[in-house]
C-alpha cells in the first residue's frame, strides 16, 4: 500500500517537473521573439530618423537665390540634413577653394562645364557623380530707369554704339559673353578661335583693343557685380544670366545673346571626392534633380533644369 502511494507520487512529480520545464522552455521561446521584434521595430525607427548630417555647398555665385530656398525646402523634407554657409564664388574661385583645402566641401556646383572639368581632373570630384544639373541663358541688360535702350542686338554693341560691362576670366557668364563678342569682331581670343571654339579668356592681353569697343568695356570679377553696374547706369549694357534679373533687379532685360555664339551654358554639380558625407551630398543633388517643388525654385529663379 506504501508502495503504490509512493509511486503515485512519484510519477506526479515527475509529470509536474516535465510541465514546468515545457511551460519554462515556452516562455523562453515567447521572450526572444518579443525581443526580437522590438529590436526591429527599433532598429527601422533609427533608420527612418536618419543620422545629423550638415552638408557644406561650393556653388556658382548665380545660383545663391535659388540654392538658399531649396535648402530649406530640404531641411523641411529631411529635419536631420542641415547645411553650412554655402560659399557663392565664381567657378574659378571655387575650384581655388578646393585646391586649398579638398576637404572643405561635401559638394560642387559650377556655372560651365569647363570649370568642372579642371575639377575633375584635379581630382576635385568623384566623377561618377557628376551631372549636369541647370541650363541657363546669356542676356544683355541695361539700367531698369534707362528709357533710351529698348533693343539691342550684338551688331549694335559691334557699331560701338554702348559702353559694356562683362565678367573676367574667372567668370563664366564673361567667357560666355566673350566668346559671343568674338563673332561680331569685339574680342579677340589669344588663340585666334571665334565662337563656342573659344574660350573667351583674355588670359592677360587687351582682348579688345583695336575692336568696335575698345575702351569702352569693364570687367568685374562676379556676375553680380557685372549686374550692378548696369543697374547703376555706370555702363549702358551688362551680360548676365537670365536668372540674375530674377536675382538682383533693377535691370530690364534689352537683348538676348544667340545661343549659338558661345558654349551652352551648363551647371554641372557633382560630390566633392573628401567629402565626408558623400552619401547624404549625392542624396541631396538627386533631390535637385527629380524633386517636383524642387524644379518650381529653379524655374522661378530663371533656370531650366538639364534632364
Amino acid at each position: 500500500m506504501k508502495r503504490r502511494k509512493f509511486l503515485s507520487l512519484l510519477t506526479c512529480g515527475i509529470v509536474a517537473v516535465c510541465m514546468a520545464v515545457a511551460l519554462g522552455l515556452a516562455g523562453c521561446g515567447g521572450g526572444s521573439a518579443s525581443s526580437s521584434k522590438a529590436a526591429s521595430s527599433s532598429a527601422s525607427s533609427s533608420a527612418n530618423s536618419g543620422q545629423a548630417v550638415q552638408l557644406q555647398i561650393y556653388a556658382a555665385n548665380s545660383l545663391s537665390k535659388a540654392m538658399a530656398e531649396a535648402q530649406t525646402l530640404y531641411t523641411k523634407k529631411n529635419p536631420n540634413v542641415t547645411f553650412a554657409d554655402t560659399q557663392y564664388k565664381s567657378s574659378g574661385e571655387l575650384n581655388t577653394m578646393l585646391e586649398a583645402d579638398p576637404t572643405a566641401a561635401d559638394i560642387e556646383i559650377t556655372a560651365s562645364k569647363g570649370t568642372m572639368d579642371t575639377a575633375e581632373e584635379k581630382g576635385f570630384i568623384d566623377k561618377n557623380t557628376r551631372v549636369t544639373m541647370f541650363k541657363n541663358d546669356l542676356v544683355m541688360v541695361t539700367s531698369a530707369n534707362n528709357n533710351n535702350i529698348t533693343s539691342v542686338t550684338l551688331d549694335d554693341i559691334a557699331a560701338g554704339k554702348y559702353t559694356i560691362c562683362v565678367g573676367d576670366d574667372s567668370v563664366p557668364a564673361g567667357n560666355y559673353a566673350n566668346q559671343s563678342l568674338s563673332t561680331v569682331g569685339c574680342f579677340v581670343d589669344p588663340d585666334g578661335k571665334t565662337g563656342a571654339e573659344s574660350a573667351g579668356k583674355a588670359n592677360g592681353t587687351d582682348a579688345y583693343a583695336g575692336t568696335p569697343v575698345a575702351g569702352k568695356v569693364v570687367t568685374d570679377t562676379s556676375v553680380g557685380n557685372v549686374c550692378k553696374h548696369a543697374e547703376s547706369g555706370d555702363v549702358d549694357i551688362a551680360f548676365v544670366y537670365t536668372s540674375d534679373v530674377e536675382r538682383f533687379g533693377g535691370v530690364k532685360v534689352v537683348g538676348t545673346v544667340p545661343a549659338n555664339t558661345h558654349k551652352n551654358i551648363t551647371y554641372p554639380g557633382a560630390v566633392c571626392a573628401k567629402s565626408k558625407n558623400a552619401t547624404a551630398a549625392k542624396a541631396f543633388l538627386d533631390w535637385c534633380m527629380t524633386d517636383k517643388e524642387a524644379a518650381e525654385i529653379w524655374q522661378k529663379w530663371g533656370f531650366e533644369l538639364a534632364g
